[in-house]
C-alpha cells in the first residue's frame, strides 16, 4: 500500500508558473506508474499527465502539452508537475495518483484504473 501527500500548490497570477509536488510513503513507489490529475470547481476529475515507474516516458492531456512537464525521483519518493503559463481555466485542485498499469491507459479510461490517490492540492489562477 502507498500513502500520497500532495503540497506547494497555490494562488497565481495568470501567466505564472508552479511546480506541485507529491511524497509517497509504504509500498514500493518505484514499482508504479504516477499521473496527476485534476477537478476543476463544478467539473469532473481529468486526466493531465502520467509518467512511468523509471520514469523513462511520459504523457499529457493535449490540453497542457508543451506548458506542463511531470517529473519523478524514486529515490525520493517524490512526483512533481512543473506548470508553466498558467491561466484562469487551470484553477483546479491537482491530485496524484498510483497505478499498477501502464499509465498512458488513463489517457482514456480517466481515473478509474488508478489505486491510489493524495487528497489534493489547491491552484487557483488569477487573472
Amino acid at each position: 500500500q502507498v500513502q500520497l501527500e500532495e503540497s506547494r500548490g497555490g494562488s497565481v497570477q495568470a501567466g505564472a508558473s508552479l511546480k506541485v509536488s507529491c511524497a509517497a510513503s509504504g509500498g514500493t513507489f518505484s514499482s508504479y506508474d504516477m499521473a496527476w490529475f485534476r477537478q476543476a470547481p463544478g467539473g469532473e476529475r481529468e486526466f493531465v499527465a502520467g509518467i512511468t515507474s523509471k520514469g523513462d516516458n511520459s504523457y499529457y492531456a493535449d490540453s497542457v502539452k508543451g506548458r506542463f512537464t511531470i517529473t519523478r525521483d524514486n529515490a525520493w519518493k517524490t512526483v512533481h508537475l512543473e506548470m508553466n503559463a498558467l491561466n484562469p481555466e487551470n484553477t483546479a485542485d491537482y491530485t496524484c495518483a498510483s497505478t499498477r498499469e501502464p499509465v498512458h491507459l488513463a489517457m482514456l479510461s480517466g481515473p478509474f484504473s488508478m489505486d491510489y490517490w493524495g487528497k489534493g492540492t489547491l491552484v487557483a489562477v488569477s487573472s
